[in-house]
């Protein structure tokens, strides 16, 4: 009795799929919708596979193509290979980070003079490399630290 019940409603459902699907047209084909972009693309020079400056006073900076300024830091070896970045005041900037230690997880944490963090990247497991979007800071001093490595300490200079 149950089955006989259960037939008019499989027809019935059969019959809604078949008319929703429609003829076959002949050529059309199904293809999904483009996938967005990752926010978190790397910058063109770390996908290029350019090597990491040398530590220095001030890591290098280029001009991202919106006009903004791209600061590039490295993790190596379990400390930073740049120590010390300069950002301009009063304008969002990005971070190029290019994470080289295999197996090991990075990220970018900014504290101000407190010791607050202002800023903080996502975990990154090298090696990878990640753009981070900052926000505009005040002018000052901040430290750039790893959570995952209390030894990783930087500078940041915004002026």
């Amino acid at each position: 009795m149950r089955a006989a019940r259960l037939l008019p409603a499989t027809l019935l459902l059969g019959l809604a799929v078949a008319a929703c699907a429609g003829p076959a047209q002949p050529g059309w084909t199904f293809a999904p919708p483009p996938s967005p972009a990752p926010s978190a693309a790397p910058s063109a020079e770390l996908a290029a596979g350019a090597p990491s400056a040398a530590p220095s006073a001030a890591a290098s900076a280029s001009t991202a193509s919106t006009g903004g300024t791209v600061l590039n830091l490295a993790a190596s070896g379990v400390q930073w290979v740049e120590t010390a970045l300069d950002a301009p005041a009063g304008q969002p900037f990005q971070i190029a980070f290019d994470n080289q230690d295999p197996s090991i997880p990075h990220n970018v944490d900014i504290l101000d003079g407190s010791g607050a963090k202002v800023f903080s990247g996502a975990d990154i497991t090298g090696p990878n490399t990640v753009t981070y979007d900052v926000p505009a800071l005040g002018a000052g001093t901040y430290k750039f630290v790893c959570k995952w490595h209390p030894n990783m300490v930087g500078e940041l200079t915004v002026k």
